[in-house]
């Protein structure tokens, strides 16, 4: 066995003579313990959050998402329509026809997107299942579905085929206009379902039928805003992308889910990084004690460390012992505390015993990555203390 791994065991077991350095040893013990412990939950925590917060973004946002780069509107052809239903990486994809509308109801005003979707929305998205309230509209009807805060503030119900929610957008075209019925379009619609998921989105979209949403917006039959996708499971997304520029032309632009909400990303990305610095900064201040620790062991045998020097150990070696001993502390701290932080993570995912209402738990989420970063936080910053620690070996000790 390695001479400095022996003694270097024989060091981190053993208790001292010194009760003040046996107290030291035991503090940066359990600092390591509790800082493994805080850094994984305060990770597995923000892994929950931001799952949580990405899952209402994705209730209305597709695989991938076609948009024109010349102007509002492109057409797509039979042909096109049928190279993309033949595709081995698209699983559904609906045409969509979206614009920002004018809306009045029982005099009070609303400025809201009105997005036209065909049969197979419902198969790309999951927004249907969000209805709290009637229920989807049928093809080629005048029902629509109106998000909760849309209802709250036009102050809509449900079938109620006495009092239409009007419609109005800019007819398209060039010259004078002589009098405002000339200027707009107009469309009587009645809402049929309620959708909730979040407030940004329940104050955005009234969905309808594309056929009702061309024809109020005055396009042509093959003439849409974006295409939304669904891809197949486990799809090669750049793959994809190759596939949709070569069957749309490359006046297209893709974006995924990540570019769809892009700020959101942005902001959860922000926020990781934030609550790991943090977190980490702890661990730093635990793993100086630590080498506090190791500096006062060193002093305390510094009787034996002559002792091991004249009978022909060197600096190097001696040192050696030290930095191996910081090293061992370390990872008995890191197993203890990712053990415990696993298991807490674990019961709260199974059993919820955090709750933040009475149906709805604190959400945490356990990532073999965060368990990475964690291992590998605390070993770097473990074998840095330990190093430095080591280093306070010197002559002027031994001699």
């Amino acid at each position: 066995m390695n001479l400095s791994f022996y003694i270097a065991k024989r060091y981190a077991v053993s208790f001292s003579k010194n009760k003040a350095i046996n107290i030291i040893t035991g503090i940066a013990s359990v600092g390591i313990i509790a800082s493994t412990m805080a850094l994984f939950v305060f990770l597995s925590v923000f892994s929950g959050l931001k799952e949580f917060s990405l899952n209402f973004a994705n209730a209305s946002d597709p695989d991938l998402r076609i948009e024109t780069t010349t102007g509002k509107t492109f057409l797509i052809s039979p042909k096109q329509e049928e190279l993309l239903k033949k595709s081995n990486n698209i699983a559904s994809f609906s045409k969509i026809i979206e614009e920002r509308v004018y809306f009045m109801y029982d005099n009070k005003e609303l400025v809201a997107h009105i997005k036209g979707v065909d049969n197979h929305f419902i198969q790309v998205t999951d927004f249907n299942k969000h209805l709290y309230a009637g229920e989807w509209f049928e093809t080629n009807s005048e029902s629509v579905v109106i998000g909760a805060d849309i209802s709250r503030k036009l102050g809509l119900g449900l079938f109620d085929y006495n009092n239409a929610l009007e419609a109005y957008v800019p007819k398209p075209g060039k010259g004078d206009i002589e009098n405002a019925n000339e200027a707009f379009n107009k469309s009587l619609l009645f809402p049929s379902g309620i959708y909730s998921i979040n407030e940004e989105l329940d104050g955005k979209y009234v969905f309808c039928s594309i056929g009702l949403a061309q024809h109020f917006l005055g396009l042509k039959s093959n003439e849409i805003t974006n295409i939304e996708i669904k891809l197949k499971p486990n799809t090669d997304e750049n793959k994809a992308r190759k596939e949709l520029n070569s069957v749309l032309g490359n006046d297209i632009k893709i974006k995924n889910r990540a570019q769809l909400n892009d700020s959101l990303y942005k902001m959860l990305q922000s926020e990781n990084l934030f609550i790991y610095l943090f977190s980490t900064l702890v661990v730093i201040l635990t793993l100086f004690c630590l080498a506090g620790a190791i500096v006062m062991i060193i002093i305390d045998k510094r009787d034996n460390l002559k002792t091991l020097y004249n009978i022909g150990v060197t600096q190097k070696a001696i040192r050696n012992i030290f930095f191996t001993q910081g090293i061992i502390i370390t990872l008995f701290g890191l197993i203890i505390g990712l053990g415990l932080a696993i298991g807490i993570i674990l019961l709260q995912q199974h059993f919820s015993f955090i709750m933040i209402t009475p149906t709805m738990p604190y959400p945490v989420l356990f990532e073999w990555q965060n368990m990475a970063i964690v291992i590998m936080t605390i070993i770097i910053l473990g074998l840095i203390s330990s190093w430095i620690a080591s280093g306070t070996v010197n002559k002027k000790i031994l001699s």
